[in-house]
C-alpha cells in the first residue's frame, strides 16, 4: 500500500484532472472507432456456441485476438484446458484483471434477431445468457487503454482472463485457490444485463456449492433374481425423498435443485451405479455448509437403507458475492457520462415482439440508466456467480451492460436472441466505454486503488473472512458437457461466423433485422 501512495502522488504531478478526463473521452472515442472488431468478436463467440469446459474455440479465437495485441499468453491455468490469462504491462502501476464468461447453455440454440423459437440447431446448446459479448467488451476497453498508456507513458498491468464454465459455477474458485489474483489490485468483471449500472455491498442472490453423489451397489437380473442386487438407482430415489422432505424446513432465503446424472443401464437390470447432482444455495457461506453437510448425512442414510457405497465430490463452487464501494462509485460517475446506447426502431420492435411472444409486458429496451446499486436492507434470494470467489481475495466489481432484452426468464432461448444483434452490440460498446474509463481513473489516481483496499480491509472483510469450498485435492471436472459438445459440435460448426465474407453474422445467416411475427 506505501507503493500505492507513492504512485498516486507521482500521476497527480503528472495528470491534472483535466488532463484526466480528457484521456477518458479520448478511450470512449477508441472505443467507439472499434465498434466494428466488437461486433465481430461478440457475433464470432455467439457462433461457437460451446458449453462450460469446452470453449475449445472460443479460447483459441479471443487469446488469438489479445497476442496479436502484445498479449502474453497462459493457457491451461488451474489444470482447466480452456482457461487462460493474458497479460500486458507497461511497468510498474496498478495491476487491472478484467474477467468475463464465455460458455453457454443447454438446449438454447436460437437465430439471432428472430423473435420466436427458431433453433439453429434442434437441442443444440446456444447463447441464451448472453456470455459471447462479455470477454469481447473487456478486449475492446483493454485495447483502447492500452494505446494510450504505450503514448503517455502511464505505468501498470492490464490481466484479461476467462470465467470458463460459470453456468457450471466450475472455474473461479479453482483460479482463486490456485493464487492467481495474488497481486492483483483490483477486479472489473463484465456480465450482459438489460441497463448499464453497477452495484456495492452484498449482491442480490445466493452462493453455493455443487455437488455429485454416487452410490455403487451391486448388479443382478431384475426378473430372475432381484433379492441378490443392491441398487444405486434405490439410494438416489431416497437420497431424494429425504431431500425433498428436508426443503420443508430450509429457511425460505434458500435454494436447491437437481438432476439424476445416472440413473441405471437398462431396466432389467438391478443398477450397481447412480449418481444424482444437487446446487445448495444461502445467501450466506455457513447456510450454504450446512446445508452440504445435511445433504451429505441424507446420502449416507439412503446408503445404509440399500446396502450401497456412498461417495461424492465437489463440482463447483461460488461464494456470496460483495462488490467494492469505492470502484462502483467510480464507475457509475463514468456511467452517467456514457449513458445508455440509442436504440433505433428496429431495435425496439424486435425487443417488443420478444416480450410479447414470451408473455412480458411490451415495454421494449431500457431508455433510462439504472441507479447505482447499493446495499438492500432485505436481503433477497436468487442466482449465483462464482465471481463471488473472487469478490473475497480481491476488490472486485460487476458492470452489467445493456445487450439483452428486459423481461425474459433467463437461461432460455429467447435469451439469445439479441446477442448477436445491434443490440448486443451497441450494449458492448456502451459498456467498453465505462470500463476504459474506469481502469484509467484507477491508473492515474492510483489513491483510489488505495481507498478501494480500504473498503475491502476495514468494512468488507473486517467480520468475515474468505474460506474456499474446494481442497488442495478437488480437481475441476473438466470431462462435464463433453459428450453434449462432442455430439453436436459437427453441425455446429456449419454455422460458425466466417467475418471475412460477410458483415455480420445476421448477414451470413440471411436473417431480416428484425424478423418478427406477422
Amino acid at each position: 500500500m506505501l507503493l500505492g501512495s507513492s504512485l498516486g502522488s507521482l500521476a497527480q504531478q503528472k495528470f491534472s484532472p483535466k488532463k484526466i478526463q480528457a484521456l477518458k473521452e479520448e478511450a470512449a472515442q477508441i472505443v467507439e472507432a472499434n465498434h466494428k472488431q466488437s461486433q465481430v468478436m461478440v457475433d464470432k463467440i455467439f457462433s461457437f456456441a460451446e458449453l462450460g469446459f469446452q470453449e475449445v474455440e472460443s479460447s483459441k479465437y479471443l487469446t488469438g485476438v489479445l497476442e496479436a495485441n502484445g498479449f502474453t499468453i497462459e493457457t491451461g491455468i488451474s489444470g482447466i484446458p480452456t482457461a487462460w490469462w493474458a497479460t500486458w504491462s507497461n511497468g510498474e502501476g496498478p495491476v487491472i484483471a478484467l474477467g468475463s464468461d464465455v460458455d453457454n447453455i443447454p438446449k438454447a440454440s436460437q437465430y439471432p434477431g428472430v423473435a420466436y423459437h427458431k433453433p439453429m440447431v434442434e437441442g443444440a446448446p446456444g447463447h441464451g445468457e448472453g456470455h459471447n459479448a462479455g470477454i469481447p467488451l473487456n478486449i475492446t476497453a483493454a485495447l483502447a487503454v492500452k494505446q494510450i498508456m504505450e503514448r503517455e507513458n502511464i505505468g501498470g498491468t492490464l490481466i484479461l482472463w476467462p470465467g470458463i464454465a460459470e453456468e457450471l459455477v466450475a472455474a473461479k474458485a479453482w483460479y482463486t485457490r490456485d493464487g492467481l489474483f495474488d497481486g492483483v489490485d483490483l477486479c472489473i468483471f463484465t456480465h450482459v444485463a438489460n441497463n448499464l449500472g453497477v452495484s456495492w455491498g452484498q449482491a442480490n442472490g445466493t452462493g453455493l456449492i455443487s455437488v455429485e453423489y454416487s452410490f455403487s451397489g451391486d448388479a443382478a437380473h431384475s426378473a430372475g433374481a432381484p433379492w441378490r442386487g443392491k441398487s444405486a438407482a434405490d439410494a438416489v430415489e431416497l437420497m431424494n425423498i429425504g431431500w425433498n422432505y428436508k426443503r420443508e424446513h430450509l429457511h425460505p432465503l434458500k435454494r436447491s435443485h437437481s438432476v439424476i446424472t445416472d440413473g441405471g443401464d437398462q431396466p432389467n437390470v438391478v443398477p450397481s451405479k447412480a449418481s444424482i447432482w444437487y446446487y445448495f444455495r444461502d445467501v450466506k457461506y455457513d447456510g450454504i455448509m450446512e446445508m452440504y453437510e445435511q445433504a451429505t448425512n441424507i446420502a449416507k442414510g439412503a446408503a445404509l437403507m440399500t446396502e450401497t457405497e456412498m461417495s461424492y465430490k465437489v463440482l463447483g463452487t461460488a461464494w456470496p458475492r460483495h462488490f467494492n464501494k469505492v470502484i462502483a462509485e467510480t464507475m457509475y460517475e463514468n456511467i452517467q457520462k456514457v449513458g445508455l446506447p440509442e436504440w433505433d426502431e428496429k431495435d425496439q420492435t424486435l425487443a417488443k415482439a420478444v416480450q410479447k411472444e414470451m408473455g412480458s409486458e411490451e415495454q421494449g429496451l431500457a431508455t433510462e440508466l439504472s441507479e447505482l446499486g447499493k446495499p438492500s436492507e432485505e436481503i433477497r434470494s436468487g442466482g449465483s456467480d462464482d465471481i463471488g470467489d473472487v469478490s473475497w481475495v480481491v476488490p472486485t466489481v460487476t458492470l452489467r451492460f445493456p445487450s439483452n432484452i428486459p423481461g425474459l426468464p433467463g437461461h432460455h432461448w429467447s435469451n439469445a436472441i439479441a446477442m448477436a444483434t445491434p443490440i448486443a452490440h451497441k450494449g458492448v460498446t456502451a459498456g467498453a466505454k465505462a470500463e476504459a474509463m474506469t481502469i484509467l481513473d484507477f491508473l492515474l489516481q492510483p489513491e483510489l486503488v488505495d481507498q478501494a483496499w480500504d473498503y475491502f480491509t476495514n468494512v468488507q472483510t473486517k467480520e468475515e473472512t474468505y474460506k474456499p469450498m474446494i481442497t488442495a485435492d478437488d480437481a475441476p471436472p473438466i470431462y462435464l458437457n463433453e459428450g453434449i459438445m462432442k455430439q453436436f459440435r459437427p453441425q455446429l460448426e456449419k454455422f460458425y461466423y466466417d467475418e471475412t465474407k460477410y458483415d455480420t453474422y445476421l448477414e451470413q445467416l440471411g436473417v431480416t433485422y428484425p424478423t418478427v411475427k406477422n
